[in-house]
């Protein structure tokens, strides 16, 4: 015979499971439930067990809908939220389909079946745009290990050939490198990290990481290859870079139209200086990697933004433009 304790907790699960503010259980309902697990109870001993609960901290309530009986009121996470992260995570590419299912039930059973249901209707998987690294897990897990012991990591680095017949083929290439962060940026998840054969940073897509091993030698001291003294400012740092394009950071100015002040802000954040230059212009410093993922950033923009200086990224921007327009002749 079950006794009262697993009675009490057995209720738990259903209030959690099944009910919510639209759905609430009576205490038939319950007693239903509880007699198809094997145990047999008198509707009193459903209200003590739910005063019991709420005694400990559990916020269960009496409807007042129509339907009479009681729900889970508070939990850990919303319905809103939890349909957040499903949106994150169904939209992270480099998440694989089969885990991207997993994540999405898990997150699912943090509300109720009913509320569950409701949102799996609107979950889609587009599996074309997600990567097939089953090893995901098992490499953001070492990554991580080996960034808190400060160790060295060795792997595979898996990119897709370019073929004239459209021939599925990959080339595979070892890395040895001192892992300082993740981030994750414009859909994709990155390891910053330096190469050993050279003195600065890098960004590697860890979709296309394979057989990771953490090393026993120790990291390098992030000093010695960027203008972090003690650790990476992992904000700091993704304020720079562009398309995750990793370059030398200096000073940009820019003359931008008036249409892009959101544009700019919500970019770098909304105390950034905006100068008025004319009734339409207006010009901006900020701090930026200059490499090809800023230029191509800047020339999204079309004749709305101007590179004031430097001058070589100006001329950069001068170059793409005119090899672009050459296309076109």
């Amino acid at each position: 015979m079950a006794s009262s304790k697993t009675k009490t907790l057995l209720i738990y699960k259903y209030l959690f499971e099944y009910s919510d503010e639209n759905h609430p259980l009576s205490t038939t309902d319950l007693i239903n439930m509880l007699k198809k697990d094997g145990i047999t109870c008198e509707r009193k001993s459903i209200y003590a067990d739910i005063k019991t609960l709420n005694s400990v901290g559990f916020d269960i309530i009496p409807s007042v809908s129509t339907k009479r009986g009681f729900f889970l009121a508070s939990r850990t996470f919303e319905l809103a939220q939890v349909r957040l992260l499903i949106d994150a995570v169904t939209s992270a590419g480099f998440i694989t389909p089969n885990k991207t299912r997993d994540l999405v039930s898990k997150l699912e059973s943090l509300i109720s079946k009913n509320d569950a249901n409701q949102l799996v209707s609107q979950v889609y998987v587009d599996s074309n745009t997600k990567c097939d690294n089953e090893e995901i897990y098992y490499i953001i897990d070492a990554l991580h290990d080996a960034i808190i012991h400060q160790h060295k990591v060795k792997f595979l680095y898996k990119r897709r050939n370019i073929d004239k017949e459209n021939r599925k083929s990959y080339t595979e290439k070892t890395f040895r490198v001192s892992p300082y962060a993740l981030i994750w940026k414009d859909d994709h998840y990155y390891l910053v990290c330096n190469n050993e054969k050279y003195d600065n940073l890098m960004n590697l897509r860890l979709d296309r990481i394979r057989k990771i091993e953490q090393l026993d030698s120790p990291s390098r001291d992030i000093s010695e290859v960027s203008e972090y003294e003690d650790f990476i400012d992992v904000s700091d740092y993704t304020s720079k870079m562009f398309n995750m394009f990793s370059g030398e950071t200096g000073e940009v100015t820019l003359r931008c139209h008036l249409d892009l002040r959101e544009e700019i802000m919500d970019r770098f954040g909304s105390k950034i200086p905006l100068v008025a230059v004319d009734t339409d212009h207006f010009e901006t410093t900020i701090n930026a990697a200059v490499s090809h993922g800023l230029v191509a950033w800047i020339m999204n923009f079309g004749d709305k933004i101007k590179v004031v200086k430097p001058d070589s990224l100006a001329q950069e921007v001068k170059k793409q433009a005119l090899t672009i327009a050459q296309l076109y002749e």
